[in-house]
């Protein structure tokens, strides 16, 4: 185990009861020391990979929905489990294989307790619901997604879909894993949730409130997996017109616009105005969808990810709302933590709130700013780190942060580092051939020079 022990700071930052930092001054200093660039990319996969080992819900094995190191839990209790920061989180568990911080055994059993969970949890025509406690039941995300929820299930199968790739031809033992998983996968209801073969699909569905959450899913934003999933389920799929006339929007999903001099490739939202989307849409379809070389009718994947990224890194270097830091070493906006509870930072929705994971988890479009970024905050803003890795989000404008973390939002940076380092995710992911099968259906293409 490669973890690097780090004494950086001259001075500690501790968090007061109201979120805000304090200064304490230490008569000793410490030096600092300078870390290579693969330390630092080992240190915080080995952190944010611990999320999910050390800090999972112990029964099923699976993520918590958050992690308080202050163990302030205004809502919910700690061991609420997330399904689709879980997905992550199975992806997770695999660079802690491949970068020695545990052993294949030890992962492998700890599949085998989540697939054990899952096969027993409640499942709504197939799909989990985006909450289940301990005992396996679904509780409320809010008053009526009490039911199946399609996106966060498709990011829970995407992470499955991994780890059988991972273990298919391996022992008797994994082989068993991987067979049992493809059931799970294979025991989703896409199709069904079309609602009466409408031509989208519709992201939740509850035995009690039925499709009133009314939530049809079109594009651009972070469900493209489920789209492809659903065209490649062997079991129950869509057709190509559901991504047409639902994702696409009979083609308006490709009616892009220009944004701090870079193409958005997509229209990034369809019921709003705004020119792009928080960063975690460059993120959660893409831990295992490769978007190198990927092109359908409607965009260039590569190009829109990487310009998603240089529009946040951009906006955050003009800086036109003057915040505080704001620069080449605090960049990057998304859906997280917030100074007023939770927010969706992008830039024209800017509350001066920088979130880790935003930069991070773009290492593989943004890899340079990226890892200047890392730097950063490792070697001059390490206050904003925890024994998972850098806190939620913070605010050098508000001086604010609190020591707590989110699973969806530590999930990708481990496994989006692995991308840019080895490209492990994306080469197990796309290896599928249900996922293959569901890129062809609707007539993606991929080259081997994007």
């Amino acid at each position: 185990m490669r973890l690097i022990l780090m004494h950086l700071a001259i001075a500690s930052l501790l968090l007061g009861c109201n979120g805000q930092k304090k200064q304490e001054t230490k008569t000793t200093q410490t030096k600092k020391v300078m870390l290579s660039n693969e330390q630092l990319l080992d240190s915080i996969q080995y952190q944010t990979f611990n999320y999910f080992w050390e800090g999972a819900e112990p029964n099923s094995g699976l993520a918590r929905e958050r992690i308080h190191l202050d163990d302030i839990y205004p809502t919910h209790d700690k061991d609420i489990i997330t399904t689709g920061g879980s997905g992550f989180g199975l992806m997770a568990i695999l660079v802690g294989v491949e970068r020695n911080f545990i052993t294949r055994a030890q992962a492998l059993e700890r599949y085998e307790k989540i697939v054990t969970f899952l096969e027993k949890a409640d499942r709504f025509h197939g799909a989990w619901p985006h909450w289940l406690l301990p005992n396996g039941k679904v509780t409320a995300f809010s008053k009526k997604d009490n039911g199946g929820d399609l996106v966060e299930t498709a990011f829970l199968v995407q992470g499955l879909l991994t780890v059988r790739e991972y273990f298919k031809e391996g022992s008797s033992k994994e082989q068993e894993l991987a067979n049992r998983i493809q059931k799970l996968w294979e025991g989703v209801e896409w199709n069904w949730y079309t609602k009466g073969n409408e031509d989208v699909l519709y992201w939740h569905w509850s035995p009690d409130y039925g499709w009133e959450m009314n939530f049809p899913v079109g594009g651009y934003n972070e469900a493209l997996i489920m789209y492809i999933l659903a065209a490649g389920s062997p079991t129950h799929p869509i057709q190509k017109s559901v991504y047409d006339k639902g994702w696409a929007r009979n083609g308006a999903i490709a009616k892009d616009t220009t944004y701090y001099g870079l193409e958005t490739e997509l229209d990034h939202y369809e019921h709003d105005a705004s020119p792009v989307g928080p960063l975690f849409w460059a993120h959660y379809s893409y831990l295992g969808l490769n978007p190198k070389g990927l092109k359908d009718q409607y965009g260039d994947y590569w190009k829109l990810n990487k310009n998603h990224a240089k529009i946040h890194y951009k906006h955050a270097i003009a800086n036109p709302n003057n915040y505080k830091g704001y620069g080449e070493n605090n960049w990057g906006l998304t859906s997280s933590y917030s100074v007023k509870g939770y927010a969706g930072h992008r830039p024209d929705n800017d509350l001066g709130v920088i979130s880790p994971t935003a930069a991070l988890s773009s290492m593989p479009y943004t890899p340079k700013e990226s890892i200047t970024y890392l730097r950063s905050l490792y070697q001059e803003q390490d206050s904003l780190l925890g024994k998972y890795g850098p806190f939620d989000a913070y605010s050098h404008q508000e001086n604010w942060y609190l020591p707590r973390y989110l699973a969806i939002d530590q999930g990708p940076i481990p496994v989006m580092i692995e991308n840019y380092r080895s490209g492990l995710f994306w080469n197990l992911f796309m290896k599928n051939t249900d996922v293959q099968n569901g890129l062809e259906t609707l007539g993606f293409s991929i080259s081997e020079n994007p």
